[in-house]
């Protein structure tokens, strides 16, 4: 079977050194936190896809998105076949000091983690490499 890869943004959004994860309910990464985000919708682009996703996850309405990294992401079947494969572009957005995180939609949980506690939570290979290199590669 051959897989067509399908579109998903995420949204990095900081704060004094803290990223915003959540600890997604759904697959793909069920159970690890990672950056709001998910799969675009039909005519979406990558941008509109990233700041939606915020907002569904934690209620949180950002602005200014900046593509800051791609991945070519595939998860396998223990066959070896292809179970999913995304295009995943994230972006780092801004959003009002003040507002309030809630977590909803897909999000079990939230939080506002440094690089180190990052490094200690189960996450993607890619969010943990988002996060370093935000952080200055410490």
């Amino acid at each position: 079977m051959i897989s067509t890869a399908k579109a998903a943004s995420s949204a990095i959004l900081e704060r004094d050194g803290r990223f915003l994860l959540v600890l997604r309910r759904n697959p793909p990464s069920a159970d690890m936190y990672a950056f709001p985000g998910g799969r675009a919708e039909p005519g979406e682009t990558p941008e509109q896809t990233a700041l939606r996703e915020l907002h569904e996850e934690t209620g949180i309405s950002a602005r200014n998105p900046r593509l800051f990294s791609t991945y070519d992401l595939k998860t396998h079947a223990a066959d070896g076949s292809v179970k999913s494969h995304f295009l995943l572009s994230v972006f780092r957005v801004d959003a009002d000091r003040d507002v309030v995180a809630e977590a909803s939609d897909d999000a079990a949980a939230l939080g506002w983690y440094t690089v180190e506690e990052i490094r200690q939570l189960p996450v993607p290979q890619s969010v943990l490499e988002c996060a370093e290199r935000l952080a200055g590669g410490e």
